[in-house]
């Protein structure tokens, strides 16, 4: 077993005697970052004889002494949580709005002692510790009863993303969307292992401290990302440069600056609505929508404002990979006119079509869009748009058949991410020939002509046939189908649910 398992193991199973007591697994998952904050500060400054980070009074030394147990402990933390909440820079990133979870102080003690106060994290490599909190991280994802899975997208599918839009020194990467932070982290690995050895002092620099930047709208969310970055050696240890993560509505406003290159999956769902709390103290919902001067048309579909706000993120040229729900291939109204406005102002070269089954967050029919922001022209940019279907006669469970890297080996190959001019589809309306090619084929290209021939210049394109509509023989296992239909009524259900939103949001 590796270290970092041994780590996850250990951590984890403690958070089954925390659950007894009402926690779930991001609040067990919470108290374990405040608390690795609390003890590597510790423990950096000890090995590198500086000054702590941690204001006196509120260190880890003053919560794991021996005469801290009982309520005393219980008071000394929540102070602590407190005090540090109010603090600026990764301090408030980590401890803003925090909050003691753990209501018996003889686990809290436990926790501070057994678990957490026995390793010493700091001896630890970043590879092992960054793992082990990654393995937790995708514990609580996997908890579907907590909607944590909505925060995590699978790491073969980041990985391939980051593998086609190679990242490079030098180059700033942004997620305004970045839920823990797999995006963020995988960009950073690809760069460390393709150009690690080329990188001189000012180069390490800009990659660990200014190459990376996410936003995330959830508090909690965004502690975890940002102690999944600083676990992996990534952002600052001090509050004297900036975190590397923002907390805030991404949407809010129009970039102030830009980047090289995006790469995200903003939160499923279509609709952006705000919670409204009267005089009376009644709730109702209510649709959000974003006025700004930089998007084409004003939309409470909040992942068409996601797509208008990547492209207004990116520099001239940037580069962008961002995983984006099916409604957004083929709505009309807003969706129309955001493809048309996209294909014409940006090149929209790839897209890579997701099996079901792959997120933690159900019902999800998925796909990858590849576009670069361009200067202004006459003509539209986008000339070929290369589709790559990885979803029909595919089947994939999260447990049973789980999505590999290796799974998405070819879509990386037909990408050519060196050569992306000189790619070739494997599909014809020939018969299969001995060069692999032929209507089996899951790589070709439609021209700007064709796709804006289309109705309402829909990109929902597929040309295989579904086996599994003609043949019962090939129907998938029934644990997988079962499965499917399952997706399918979330994914039903939840359309009726904005329907019904809707309807009640109309004046009477």
């Amino acid at each position: 077993m590796s270290d970092a398992s041994r780590l996850v193991n250990k951590l984890w199973s403690y958070c089954h005697v925390l659950r007894d007591d009402g926690l779930s697994y991001l609040d067990y998952l919470e108290q374990l970052t405040y608390l690795l904050f609390l003890k590597m500060s510790e423990e950096r400054s000890a090995l590198y004889d500086e000054e702590q980070l941690i204001p006196a009074g509120y260190r880890w030394s003053d919560l794991a002494h021996p005469q801290m147990v009982g309520d005393k402990l219980e008071i000394q933390y929540r102070h602590t949580l407190e005090t540090l909440g109010k603090q600026q820079g990764m301090l408030g990133i980590i401890f803003r709005k925090s909050q003691n979870r753990i209501q018996d102080p003889a686990k809290l003690r436990q926790l501070i002692v057994e678990l957490i106060g026995k390793e010493q994290w700091m001896q630890m490599s970043s590879d092992v510790k960054g793992d082990a909190y990654e393995g937790l991280l995708e514990k609580n994802a996997q908890d579907t009863k907590s909607g944590a899975g909505q925060y995590f997208t699978p790491r073969p599918v980041i990985d391939a993303m980051v593998a086609c839009v190679r990242p490079r020194p030098g180059e700033i990467v942004m997620d305004p969307a970045c839920g823990t932070g797999g995006f963020l982290l995988s960009a950073y690995q690809h760069i460390a292992r393709k150009h690690g050895k080329s990188l001189d002092r000012d180069a390490k620099e800009h990659l660990k401290f200014h190459a990376l930047r996410g936003v995330e709208l959830v508090d909690s969310v965004s502690r975890l990302c940002a102690m999944n970055l600083l676990l992996h050696g990534i952002g600052p240890n001090d509050n004297k440069t900036d975190p590397p993560i923002k907390t805030d509505d991404a949407l809010r406003n129009e970039p102030t600056d830009h980047v090289d290159v995006v790469l995200t999956n903003p939160p499923f769902g279509k609709k952006s609505s705000i919670t409204v709390v009267n005089a009376a103290g009644d709730e109702d919902r209510e649709s959000l929508t974003y006025n700004r001067a930089d998007f084409w048309t004003t939309t409470s579909n909040k992942q068409l404002n996601f797509v208008q706000h990547v492209r207004s993120l990116l520099k001239i040229p940037g580069r962008a990979a961002m995983v984006v729900p099916d409604n957004v291939l083929f709505e009309g109204g807003a969706g129309e006119k955001v493809r048309r406005k996209l294909m014409t102002q940006c090149d929209v070269h790839t897209l890579l079509r997701l099996p079901t089954g792959i997120f933690y967050a159900q019902g999800v029919k998925a796909n990858v869009l590849f576009f670069d922001r361009k200067p202004a022209s006459e003509k539209p940019w986008t000339k070929t748009l290369w589709v790559y279907d990885h979803r029909t006669n595919v089947h994939c469970t999260l447990k049973q058949n789980p999505l590999r890297r290796s799974d998405l080996d070819e879509f990386v190959a037909c990408y050519r991410p060196d050569a992306r001019h000189d790619r070739e589809p494997t599909w014809s309306a020939e018969p299969d020939d001995t060069a692999g090619t032929g209507p089996t084929g899951r790589w070709r290209s439609y021209t700007y002509e064709e796709i804006v021939a289309r109705d309402k210049a829909s990109l929902d394109l597929f040309w295989l046939r579904d086996e599994s509509l003609e043949d019962t023989a090939n129907l998938p296992d029934p644990d997988v189908l079962a499965e499917e239909i399952a997706e399918d009524l979330r994914s039903a259900l939840e359309q009726i649910e904005e329907v019904l939103a809707d309807l009640r949001d109309r004046p009477a």
